[in-house]
Order: C-alpha cells, then structure tokens, then sequence
C-alpha cells in the first residue's frame, strides 16, 4: 500500500471535471460546490439534480460522451461513471501535472475524497484508503455527533483571540501558555468567553509590565 499525504485544498475558483452523471457524480459536485468549484459535467444523462444546478448554471453540463481533450485545463478530475472502460479512459487522458480520482478504483486514483464533518472553520476528514467508504461515512457520523454546532462560534472565538495573542504578546512561553488555555473546555462551554479571556489577558499583561 502507497502512503498517503493529508491536505486541504482552497477550490475557489479552480477547474473541476466530473465524467457521469449518476448518484455518485452528483455526490461529487455537492462536494465541489461547497468548495466554490469551478465545475464541469461531462454525460449523456444526468440526473435531475446535475440537470437543475446546470440549468441554474451552478455547473457547466457538457451533454456528450467523455474525449480525451476534455480533461484539457483540469485542475481535479473525477471519473465517476458505472463503466469501469471510461473511467481508464479518463486516467489514461490526464495529464502528470492532474489529480484523478476513480470511483470504483480507489487503487489507480490520485486521490480520495475522505467523508467531512464540517462546523464552521473545523474541518473533520475520515478516509479508509478507498477500503469502505461505508466505515468512513459510519465514523463521521460519529464525530458529527461529538463535536456539535458548539464549535462553530468556538472556532471563530480562537481564531479571533489567537490574532490578538499573537499581536500583544511578546514572550513565547507566555504566548504557549494563553494559546493552551484557549483550547480548554472552560471556554468551549461559556456563554461569556470572550469577556473571560480578555480579563485572563489583561491579567497576564499586567504581570509581565
């Protein structure tokens, strides 16, 4: 088994090509869509989900068979149809330089598409390797559950606080230290976080005069 490297990618903007149209080509674009995508379809038939977002012009639906020149500026590509035949086809076509991901050969992709928890600026991704997107989906529900809305508005807390840390702090085991803190439950649960963090800073900067 090749090892794996874990990333986020930023898809505002950049080219997605889907090939199929079916159930697992519109899970895809839902993904992609998230993501702000720049996506295309390429498929005789879609299905009336793929057909609403095209005729919305949330998606470009090219109405064909797949070609090789149509993997041409592709940033990701996704062979998602139910003949294992195109889908080569479509690996065959890409280019060293484009990520392709088979959706009944986890073995000849890419990459995989991990199943998300997202809450806000968390992001909680699961991937067996292509093993059992099954287990994948199982074990994010998991941690759906675990790690609720609550940690939206937390999410946004650190991210702000963490700014101001780093602006007013100066001493690099103080600032390990407020860091640390801010990931305790004690701030998590609080309906009045950011006022009790301000009055620990404010502490802590007193100290150090």
């Amino acid at each position: 088994m090749s090892a794996n490297y874990s990333i986020m990618l930023r898809m505002d903007g950049k080219k997605a090509l889907v090939i199929g149209g079916g159930k697992v080509a519109e899970r895809k674009v839902a993904g992609l869509l998230s993501a702000k995508a720049d996506i295309t379809v390429v498929s005789p038939k879609v299905t009336a989900g793929l057909a609403e977002l095209a005729q919305l012009k949330k998606i470009i639906w090219q109405q064909k068979n797949f070609s090789n020149s149509d993997v041409e500026e592709a940033f990701l590509i996704f062979a998602a149809t139910d003949d294992a035949e195109v889908n080569l086809k479509v690996k065959m076509a890409a280019g060293s330089h484009q990520l392709v991901t088979i959706s009944d050969a986890p073995d000849e992709s890419d990459f995989h598409v991990p199943a998300v928890v997202q809450r806000g600026r968390l992001s909680l991704a699961v991937s067996t390797d292509g093993a059992s997107p099954v287990l994948a989906k199982k074990i994010r529900n998991q941690l759906f559950a675990e790690f609720d809305e609550r940690y939206e508005g937390y999410l946004d807390f650190l991210f702000e606080e963490r700014k101001r840390i780093l602006k007013e702090i100066n001493d690099a085991a103080l600032k390990r230290k407020l860091l640390t803190a801010l990931a305790e439950d004690q701030f998590l649960n609080s309906d009045h976080r950011e006022d009790e963090f301000r009055n620990l800073l404010e502490k802590v900067k007193k100290q150090t005069l």
